[in-house]
């Protein structure tokens, strides 16, 4: 009987845990969330959302760091499965590729839900913003504003958030008759230092964009930053708009236009389908959290040529 226990429990994952043993005494109610970068105003104002859902259903919330990497987004699952929590809020980290982990959960029965950064959507309920739409109105509103060349800088090329946005972007060229040039698309690392780089390259270019639309609010700055090195002015040389819920948008000079991810009700919303699921509803959701366009100082030129 000792030996078919053991099986059973290799088969099944299960993992002891002294803490979790005590947590289950007195029956709490545990939720697990797993951010990329909580530094971020974004991802700080996602998990602000998911714990204001969480406190008003009774739930805890344990919350994670994995810095951008699938080793220690994965240390995380183990651990939160370990502990026993009701269910798991997660986003990809930008370097994630091997979902099996996420796999195993579901075959586990482990309620979990994503949000922003997805994968297995046939899985798992999903909460994300309508990028492919925001994407196409913000470059839509460049091309307005008399843009003619408009770069898009991105992260990484499997991320399925980065797709949406790029996808809205080279949609709004095609419709407006601009044929799509794949030396003004910059997708990598998501990291201020590659994005200002990639900027440089870009704007070093002979034939320079005149607008960028940059995919976060890390990539915003950088971009911002690397424009304003050159000595060029915003939005008269190149204007710039931005994925970014942050007031600091407000503070620089001239005031960045932003597309606002409306980060809180994103937590929210994905709190709440995750307690749908704890509670026994089955069905996978997916949520779309439609995005705001603030269009500001960095690309209303004050004419049109």
């Amino acid at each position: 009987m000792q030996e078919r226990v053991k099986a059973l429990a290799k088969a099944r994952n299960y993992r002891p845990n002294p803490f979790a043993q005590s947590l289950r005494k007195e029956a709490p109610h545990i939720i697990g969330v797993i951010v990329p970068d909580l530094v971020t105003h974004y991802f700080a104002s996602v998990l602000d959302g998911i714990e204001n859902c969480a406190r008003h259903n009774g739930y805890s919330v344990f919350s994670t760091n994995s810095h951008e990497s699938h080793e220690l987004e994965n240390e995380a699952l183990d651990n939160f499965f370990a502990l026993h929590v009701d269910g798991i809020i997660a986003c990809l980290s930008q370097d994630t590729i091997d979902y099996s982990p996420y796999e195993r959960l579901a075959e586990n029965d482990i309620p979990l839900v994503f949000f922003a950064r997805t994968c297995l959507p046939h899985l798992f309920s999903q909460v994300v913003g309508n990028g492919d739409v925001a994407a196409y109105d913000a470059t839509k509103h460049l091309l307005d504003m008399g843009a003619c060349r408009v770069a898009f800088i991105g992260g990484p090329n499997h991320l399925d958030m980065v797709k949406r946005r790029k996808h809205g972007y080279l949609q709004a060229l095609r419709d407006a008759g601009i044929p799509i040039d794949r030396d003004l698309v910059a997708c990598d690392k998501i990291d201020f230092d590659v994005a200002r780089k990639s900027t440089m390259t870009l704007l070093q270019q002979e034939k320079r964009p005149d607008a960028i639309l940059a995919f976060n609010d890390i990539i915003t700055y950088a971009a911002f930053d690397a424009i304003k090195s050159l000595n060029l002015k915003i939005p008269d040389d190149v204007a710039i708009i931005g994925f970014s819920d942050g007031d600091s948008a407000t503070f620089v000079t001239p005031k960045l236009s932003v597309i606002m991810d409306q980060a809180q009700t994103q937590g929210y919303k994905a709190c709440e389908l995750l307690i749908r699921r704890i509670q026994g509803d089955r069905r996978v959701y997916k949520e779309i959290v439609p995005f705001i366009l603030k269009f500001r100082e960095s690309s209303e030129k004050s004419h049109i040529e």
